[in-house]
């Protein structure tokens, strides 16, 4: 007869405890062991007593279980009341025989646990279990539950299959328009169990189709109120061999979108299409998509977009918009920022915040940039970037015209004379050609600023802060214009003060009337951008930004005029159209295609939310009269400004070379301490008839050097 091994525990842990309790009473009574089972013994007469009293069924069992706790405290108990060992070793034969009888007991303290069978030698009738209700589970379907034809057929060949993951087939639905596309309702074969060994592979082999993704879906059930059942036990599956062929050969512009430009390895991941709208009228056609997870940033290849959409990579046709989780894609027929926007005196004359029209977007919207900033109540600033024959100049023209008829005296310099600036010259203030031109206009509007902050206002005769707008202001605004900024700041003789004075300027001109416009090739502080400098403009500005030569240049230029640089327009050297394949050209020995129309005049602007934004600028034609954009009237500075500049000695012909007291160059008089206009001492510049010799230009050389 076999023991189970739990009993045989059982069994040998009584032996072992019976000497213990026998001779714990007997050798130290106070000790911890004979405390220990006083204690254990009195848990189990407290067990046996609640047993006993509980109504609860397994009333049997828990006493039985009680019984050798209780017991041991009662052999314990009397060998503590019997002197020695008691009477013929009384307390170890009581001990052995409470370890006999709770041995004896072992079995049927165990005949309720899970595992273990009963000793075959001691049989005891089966307890019945109490059965709770239940509601009844949905039977199988029978085969007469008034189904369709189709219904019937699917299940046969489902159960042929020897029905798949352990599911049966509840409908068959066959898809409209089609011969083969169906819907099957599926269940478990045993209720209340969820489905899990169904796979593709397992559908497609009952109906003979291919297993793919696009031929075989299997899609959870919702639970439905009052209606069919769902949940992890049900299942919808959608068979479509008929839609698969068709979206391979002729798919819609959602299904298009879905298969090559929303994929993990598309154009734009992650996407879906939203519409797709054609504006015959301007002959261009846009998608708009949006992420499918809003938190999710687009990130578009426009690369990979033209080649899942069919249509040439062409960058001077092809652009994208991105505006949160959602994004547009504009494709054109011809290049949108070929055409000529002409500027007119409407559009360049500023609204009541100060904003005039400076160009259009490629989808034709105007785009506006600022002569005063009418939430801060000041002038702008502005950064006008770009390569020689990007269109600086031209911007200068409308952007000098718009604040000449918004009454602002402007003053333009440049380091080399050309022929745009000389016809500017005709409409504006003042205009100089030479880095020394330059820093006088800088000194000069300088102390304007010391000049304006202590001229009294009419109504209280008080000094003020300049305010756009304000009839009482007894000073118009200033707009000073420095072309080619970096180059003059790097002048050996006036660079330092150049970029000193328009650190300077950038910092305290706003408050006074004057907004400083820096223009250049780079933004860069090593190129006479200081970081302050750059600060400044870019909070009071809207940069405009041309083309600087290349993309990844352009782009560069961009961020640093942009806080938070993202989603910056690419501005290629020229626009072409992609005419015919390069490779067959290649292999017919033909020329390639000349180049299209330059993109001198497309820049992008950084709006005021960090956006940057491509655009056309206004045509400002220099062989026609300019006239028709500016006032009939150019503005000039005031009488007593001019007189103030005149004592202070800053208001000359600044065109004169010859260097005036205080400025780099200057010959010391008495008195003098040889510095220029920022305080600094200045090298003395050499005219040309003192080196008639190389000797002569040697030592010339070396007097630089020494100085």
């Amino acid at each position: 007869m076999s023991v189970p091994r739990g009993v045989a525990l059982e069994r040998a842990l009584y032996v072992l405890a019976a000497p213990v309790i026998a001779a714990a009473p007997n050798l130290s009574p106070t000790g911890a062991v004979n405390t220990v089972v006083v204690l254990a013994g009195a848990a189990g007469t407290a067990s046996l007593l609640h047993a006993v009293t509980s109504p609860t069924p397994g009333t049997g069992q828990r006493i039985l279980r009680a019984t050798p706790l209780a017991l041991a405290a009662a052999v314990d108990i009397a060998a503590l009341h019997t002197p020695g060992w008691g009477p013929w070793n009384a307390d170890a034969l009581t001990a052995a025989g409470w370890a006999l009888l709770c041995g004896a007991l072992a079995p049927w303290t165990r005949t309720r646990r899970s595992h273990h069978r009963p000793p075959t030698a001691i049989t005891l009738p089966p307890t019945p279990e109490p059965v709770l209700e239940q509601a009844a589970p949905e039977e199988p379907l029978p085969p007469d539950d008034n189904a369709d034809h189709l219904t019937r057929q699917a299940r046969r060949m489902w159960e042929r299959a020897g029905s798949p993951g352990e599911t049966q087939i509840v409908t068959a639905v066959p898809h409209e328009g089609t011969r083969h596309d169906i819907t099957l309702l599926l269940r478990m074969l045993q209720p209340g169990r969820p489905i899990r060994a169904l796979t593709l592979e397992a559908v497609a082999a009952v109906f003979a189709v291919p297993a793919t993704p696009d031929t075989v879906r299997i899609e959870p059930v919702a639970q439905q109120p009052g209606a069919r059942q769902g949940g992890p036990g049900w299942a919808e599956v959608h068979i479509t061999p008929d839609a698969a062929a068709r979206r391979a050969t002729a798919p819609t512009d959602a299904e298009r979108w879905a298969d090559r430009i929303g994929g993990p390895r598309g154009g734009a991941p992650g996407s879906q299409l939203v519409a797709v709208t054609r504006d015959r009228e301007r002959g261009v056609t846009f998608y708009r998509a949006r992420m499918t997870d809003p938190t999710e940033t687009p990130r578009v290849d426009l690369n990979k977009v033209c080649r899942g959409l069919g249509i040439p990579e062409d960058d001077s046709c092809v652009f994208v918009l991105l505006d949160g989780a959602e994004f547009l894609i504009s494709v054109f027929d011809q290049p949108p920022l070929s055409q000529t926007f002409p500027a007119t005196r409407d559009l360049l004359t500023p609204d009541a915040k100060g904003m005039f029209v400076c160009g259009y977007t490629i989808t034709g919207q105007p785009v506006k940039n600022m002569v005063w900033q009418h939430d801060k109540n000041a002038p702008a600033h502005g950064l006008i970037l770009g390569v020689s024959r990007s269109g600086k100049t031209q911007y200068f023209a409308i952007q000098m015209a718009a604040e000449s008829l918004a009454g602002a005296v402007v003053w333009l310099s440049t380091v080399r004379h050309d022929e745009k600036t000389s016809v500017l010259c005709r409409h504006i203030d003042r205009q100089g050609s030479t880095a020394q031109w330059m820093y006088r206009q800088l000194r000069a509007a300088t102390a304007l600023c010391e000049i304006r902050a202590e001229m009294p206002w009419d109504y209280d005769g008080q000094p003020h802060d300049y305010k756009p707008g304000d009839p009482r202001c007894p000073f118009p605004m200033l707009s000073v214009y420095a072309d080619e900024f970096m180059t003059a700041a790097q002048n050996t003789v006036y660079g330092e003060d150049i970029q000193s004075l328009g650190d300077n300027l950038t910092v305290t001109g706003l408050k006074y009337g004057i907004g400083f416009k820096a223009a250049g090739q780079s933004p860069f502080a090593h190129n006479g951008f200081s970081t302050e400098m750059k600060d400044n403009l870019r909070q009071n500005s809207r940069a405009v930004v041309f083309n600087m030569g290349s993309p990844m240049a352009t782009h560069k230029a961009v961020e640093g005029t942009m806080t938070d640089a993202y989603n910056v327009p690419t501005i290629p050297a020229r626009y072409s159209r992609s005419e015919g394949s390069a490779i067959e050209r290649a292999m017919r020995g033909e020329a390639d295609p000349e180049n299209g129309v330059s993109t001198g005049g497309v820049a992008v602007i950084v709006l005021d939310n960090g956006r940057a934004v491509l655009m056309r600028s206004l045509y400002a034609d220099f062989d026609t009269d300019l006239s028709g954009l500016f006032p009939d009237e150019t503005p000039r500075l005031t009488a007593h400004e001019i007189s103030e500049l005149t004592k202070r000695g800053l208001w000359f012909d600044w065109t004169d070379p010859t260097p005036r007291p205080g400025e780099p160059g200057a010959p010391k008089s008495d008195g003098e301490s040889g510095t220029g206009g920022t305080g600094r001492t200045v090298p003395v510049a050499p005219q040309p008839s003192q080196a008639t010799t190389p000797q002569d230009a040697l030592a010339a050389l070396k007097h630089l050097t020494s100085t």
